[in-house]
C-alpha cells in the first residue's frame, strides 16, 4: 500500500500585519478537511500555521500531484481568502496568484511538498514549515542531516547509510535540476547550495536503493509574479529512522541559529528561530524568521491516532533544548538591525531585483549622469 503525505501552504491573510493566522481562517480549513475525511478523500490531517502562513498537512492514497487533493487545498485557500477580505486582514489572498484552478496548485502561488511512500514497519515523519524566508533556507540543515557525519552519526555507524544520499538541486534562475551524490560529490553540492538565493535542495534519496526520504517546496513567488509580493515560506517533509537519519539527528542542526534570506519585506538576512507552534508568530521587524517542526507516525495509511481518533502530532521544537538557538537568534537579530539598511544586513542587489528597489531606481534613472 502506498501513502502520500501532502503539505500545501499559502499566505491568505493575517492578523495585525504579517503576525499570525487568526482562528476564523484555521476553522475554515479544519471544516473543509474534516469533510474531506468523511468523504474518503483524505485519511487524516493537521491544520496549523507557521507565522502568517496557513498550512494544510494531509495524508491520503491519491498520489502526488492529485487533482482532487490540490483542488481541496485551492478551495480551502479561496474560502479563507474571502473570510480574510471580510475581516480586512492584512495581505488577504496574497499567495493566490491565479483566479481559476487548472488541475494542479503548483505554479499558482501556494507552496507544495509531497511524498508518496511505501509504508515501513514504523514510519516517523517530520514536517518543517518556515515563515519569512526562502526555499534555500533548507539547504544548510538538509546538508547537515544527510551529508555531514559530524551531525549525523548514522553516516558513520549505520551500514544502511554509509553509501550516502543523492540530492536533487534546483536552479531557480534557469529552471533546471541536477542530482549530486554524497559523499562523492560533496564539494560540488556545497558549491551550489551555498548560493541559497539561486539553488535549493528539492529532493533527497538514499543512494543504495533510491528510497525517497525528503521533499521540499521550491516555489519562488517573485519569479511567478514578476515582482515581490511576499517571501516563499517553504515547507519540507522528512522521513526518519530505519536506515535514514534518526529524529534526533534531523533536529540537531537547529540547536543553533543560522542565517537565511527574507525577514522584513523579503529583503534582509536574518537568524532563523526554531519555535513551538504557540510561538509561531512574527513580531520584531516582522520576524525573526521562524521554523516549526511537527512529528508523527504513519500507521496503515493515516496519521497514527489516539483512542478518540484524533491524530497524534508532536510539536518537536516545544523543548527547552532549543532555547539556546532562540537566544542566539534574538541576539543576532539585534546585531543585524543595528546595521539598518546597509549590507550585509540587507540582501545583495541581485536578490533585491524583485523587491521595491527597482521602483526607486526607476525614479532616479534620468538623474544618473556619466562620470
Amino acid at each position: 500500500m502506498k501513502t502520500t503525505i501532502s503539505v500545501i501552504k499559502a499566505d491568505v491573510g493575517s492578523l495585525v500585519g504579517h503576525h499570525i493566522v487568526p482562528a476564523p481562517l484555521l476553522e475554515i480549513a479544519e471544516g473543509n478537511l474534516s469533510r474531506a475525511v468523511d468523504e474518503g478523500l483524505i485519511s487524516s490531517f493537521k491544520v496549523f500555521h507557521a507565522g502568517d502562513d496557513l498550512e494544510l498537512l494531509m495524508v491520503h492514497d491519491r498520489g502526488e500531484r492529485s487533482r482532487e487533493i490540490h483542488a481541496l487545498a485551492w478551495k480551502t485557500f479561496q474560502e479563507a481568502t474571502e473570510k480574510a477580505k471580510e475581516l480586512k486582514l492584512y495581505g488577504a489572498g496574497q499567495d493566490m496568484l491565479k483566479n481559476a484552478f487548472s488541475g494542479n496548485i503548483r505554479g499558482m502561488g501556494p507552496g507544495v511538498a509531497e511524498m508518496e511512500i511505501e509504508e515501513r514497519r514504523s514510519d516517523p515523519i517530520i514536517v518543517f514549515a518556515a515563515d519569512k524566508t526562502s526555499p534555500g533556507a533548507f539547504n544548510y540543515p538538509l546538508f547537515r542531516i544527510f551529508a555531514d557525519p559530524m551531525n549525523t552519526a548514522g553516516l558513520v555507524i549505520d551500514s544502511a547509510m554509509q553509501d550516502g544520499f543523492k540530492f536533487e538541486v534546483l536552479d531557480s534562475k534557469l529552471n533546471k535540476r541536477v542530482v549530486l551524490q554524497c559523499p562523492e560529490e560533496m564539494y560540488k553540492l556545497i558549491g551550489l547550495i551555498g548560493t541559497v538565493s539561486r539553488y535549493s535542495i528539492s529532493r533527497i534519496w538514499r543512494a543504495t536503493d533510491d528510497q525517497l526520504c525528503t521533499v521540499t517546496s521550491t516555489t519562488k513567488l517573485s519569479l511567478l509574479a514578476g515582482k515581490y509580493i511576499g517571501k516563499d515560506d517553504p515547507v519540507a517533509v522528512v522521513r526518519a529512522q530505519h536506515g535514514l537519519p534518526a529524529v534526533g539527528e534531523i533536529l540537531a542542526p537547529f540547536l543553533h541559529t543560522y542565517f537565511v534570506e527574507g525577514w522584513m519585506r523579503g529583503s534582509h538576512w536574518g537568524p532563523l528561530m526554531p519555535v513551538s507552534l504557540r510561538d509561531s508568530k512574527c513580531t520584531a521587524f516582522d520576524g525573526p524568521p521562524r521554523m516549526v517542526a511537527l512529528g508523527f507516525q504513519i500507521c496503515n495509511g493515516r496519521i497514527a491516532s489516539d483512542k478518540n481518533n484524533i491524530p497524534m502530532v508532536a510539536d518537536m521544537f516545544d523543548d527547552p533544548a532549543f532555547d539556546l538557538a532562540r537566544q542566539e537568534a534574538v541576539k543576532m537579530a539585534t546585531v543585524f538591525r543595528r546595521m539598518g539598511e546597509f549590507q550585509p544586513a540587507r540582501l545583495s542587489e541581485e536578490s533585491m531585483e524583485y523587491t521595491t528597489l527597482p521602483e526607486i531606481l526607476k525614479t532616479l534613472k534620468d538623474r544618473f549622469k556619466p562620470t
